[in-house]
């Protein structure tokens, strides 16, 4: 850049018109500072573009004229406004326009036509200005547009850590329900069985026969939630279990010496999937907790429809404390609470999941008692 301008300035500077002064070393000097300062027009554009300026102004005042010789601080403006503000670009404007002016109305008849000079001399430093605006407004769009670029694709980013996150909470949760629940089941019945072998073999093969009813349905499961993970749309999944599933639920308990008792109050019509499937895991997964750690003798399972919501309530009798984790749990929120298995983080991402909330506590006079209150409509309906 600098040697192009040098060498169109120059030419211009080496060729002026008869009756005017000529080259000589004063303007090759003036020539040589400015090709200098433009050298640094992009560490210092406003000092660059007073000594161009200067410069300028000087072969003026000194008899030359051409039409190139403001060539050094039209890049300096141009540089001035490219590499600025636009406070400092204005101001800079008004400055150079004046200064201009002023040069013009010194220098009058002695290098070119009076009319109209000094208002023509004021509007060509603005010019480079400008453009130079303008070339800056544009660098300044393209940075916002790949910034924003940069924070959508970060958010996408995040978003898909998010998604995926969410993901293996809901299989590890699915998992834990289905092993968790159908080993317990399969550990009581087996258990009833090997006691009846010999004195009551009838109820040794009832016993057995639950044992295998319950390894195919956590089969059948486990198969629904492989096809989902693998995504295959050719392969028909089973139905999420529901409240209708609650007596088969509550039948797979039988045998293991808590006697459970189930009362269903409303209709199940209008829940959405959501809302039965965690209805469903919460009942499953209280009444694992009170079979393997609760020591009751009896429990409760009701489910009572409100207008617009849905209330499951497990209560047994025993001295545990209704986890999973054997570390105690106190009364209250369960979102509020410590949480040691991940049976009771189960339970409240279920409740969660579906817009609800869950509580749990020991019941005066011994037993305890979990509730969820879930809504009618499910998260999707919820949020759709």
């Amino acid at each position: 850049m600098v040697a192009v301008v040098g060498a169109l300035t120059g030419a211009d500077a080496a060729v002026n018109d008869p009756g005017h002064r000529q080259a000589d070393g004063f303007t090759w000097l003036l020539l040589a500072v400015s090709l200098a300062a433009l050298v640094w027009r992009r560490r210092w554009p406003l000092p660059v573009a007073v000594v161009t300026g200067a410069a300028c102004a000087g072969w003026a005042l000194y008899g030359h004229i051409g039409e190139l010789l403001n060539l050094p601080v039209i890049v300096a403006l141009y540089t001035v406004a490219v590499c600025g503000s636009r406070r400092r670009t204005l101001w800079t404007g008004l400055a150079a326009s004046f200064a201009s002016g002023a040069v013009a109305l010194g220098v009058g008849r002695d290098v070119a036509n009076p009319q109209g000079l000094p208002v023509l001399e004021m509007l060509w430093p603005l010019v480079p200005l400008l453009l130079g605006a303008v070339v800056r407004t544009r660098h300044q769009l393209l940075a916002e547009y790949a910034a924003r670029a940069a924070r959508a694709e970060e958010e996408r980013e995040r978003e898909a850590e998010r998604r995926v996150h969410e993901e293996r909470v809901r299989i590890a949760r699915e998992l834990h329900d289905i092993v968790a629940h159908t080993v317990a089941a399969m550990t009581v019945q087996a258990g009833v069985a090997l006691d009846a072998f010999e004195t009551r073999p009838e109820l040794s093969r009832k016993a057995m026969r639950q044992v295998r009813d319950s390894g195919r349905e956590a089969v059948r499961e486990l198969r629904s939630t492989v096809t989902v993970l693998r995504d295959r749309d050719d392969e028909p999944t089973a139905a999420a279990p529901g409240l209708d599933q609650l007596p088969d639920l509550v039948e797979r308990f039988s045998g293991s010496g808590v006697e459970i008792a189930l009362c269903r109050e409303g209709e199940a019509d209008g829940l959405s999937p959501v809302t039965e499937l965690a209805a469903y895991r919460i009942v499953q997964e209280a009444l694992t907790n009170v079979v393997r750690h609760s020591g009751a003798r009896h429990a409760a399972v009701s489910t009572t429809r409100h207008s617009g919501a849905l209330t499951v309530e497990i209560v047994d009798d025993g001295d545990g404390d209704g986890g999973d984790s054997g570390d105690g749990a106190p009364d209250g929120p369960l979102s509020g609470a410590p949480s040691g298995g991940f049976g009771l983080i189960g339970m409240r991402e279920r409740a969660a999941a579906a817009r609800g909330d869950i509580e749990y506590g020991r019941v005066p006079g011994g037993g305890f008692r979990v509730r969820a209150h879930l809504p009618v409509r499910g998260e999707r309906e919820g949020r759709s």
